[in-house]
């Protein structure tokens, strides 16, 4: 039975890497989206804020990179809600559902390319981010714990989409629905020290998902203390996994395929 999963679910990510390949707008928007975010932040942006704590536009690329890649798993998320609707609404999951296949397969082939994308992405607004100014620090070591904190943190996310997307009536609503996710790099210490924030706002910034996220990838990549942060991004990506799959394994049980 499992051998039979993980063959339908292999056979399921072939499908779907083929169907993103076909729309390469969606990898464009995922690339560019953080791109222009990191490019006004250093050149547009970086003279006013970047000094005020940091040394330079370098020194404030180096800072924010973290933020920006995580904005990039955000924008790489968008994507698989699309996708799961469309499936939903085209007919593609009404003919799937009379094939002996197993059902998780039609799931984990979504989450699957997701997260591949998001790697991809990652990559992509890394080497964008070197050519800005950013330098890291880190040994080999601290290089994989940080992919490690990303990829995990990214099929967390990869997961709430598929569930956004089932929930979604439509393919257009669905386009929306990660969108609020967008924000909260902003509202956390992505792009500045919560400590300058006010309280109340502070209090929010610090204990969002993607603070923790953020603080240990900045601090495995470029030095400082994590302290608490790598057990607390941990803690963060699988309660969002394990809420996720939850909701989208009930979501896709229940619900009838809809035209």
């Amino acid at each position: 039975m499992m051998t039979t999963a993980l063959a339908d679910s292999a056979t399921m990510l072939r499908r779907n890497l083929k169907h993103m390949l076909r729309y390469p707008s969606m990898i464009a928007f995922m690339i560019l989206m953080p791109v222009g975010f990191l490019l006004l932040f250093v050149y547009i942006l970086g003279g006013t804020i970047g000094p005020a704590g940091h040394t330079g536009r370098a020194a404030y690329a180096t800072f924010i990179t973290p933020g920006i890649i995580a904005l990039t798993v955000v924008a790489a998320s968008t994507s698989t809600a699309v996708f799961v609707a469309s499936d939903m609404t085209g007919g593609i999951t009404a003919r799937f559902r009379t094939m002996p296949i197993a059902r998780v397969s039609m799931l984990a082939g979504h989450v699957g390319r997701g997260v591949i994308q998001i790697v991809l992405g990652m990559v992509a607004v890394t080497a964008v981010a070197l050519l800005c100014g950013f330098r890291a620090t880190a040994s080999a070591t601290h290089w994989l714990a940080a992919a490690a904190i990303l990829v995990l943190f990214a099929f967390a996310l990869t997961w709430l989409s598929v569930a956004l997307g089932l929930a979604a009536k439509t393919v257009e609503a669905a386009s929306n629905a990660p969108t609020p996710l967008i924000i909260l790099p902003f509202l956390g210490s992505g792009f500045v020290l919560t400590a300058s924030m006010p309280t109340a706002v502070r209090w929010f910034a610090e204990y969002q998902p993607f603070t923790p996220v953020i603080n240990t990838v900045r601090g495995l990549l470029v030095g400082g203390a994590i302290g608490h942060n790598a057990v607390l991004a941990i803690a963060w990506s699988l309660a969002i996994t394990a809420g996720s799959y939850l909701w989208a394994r009930a979501l896709f049980r229940r619900d009838p395929v809809r035209t």
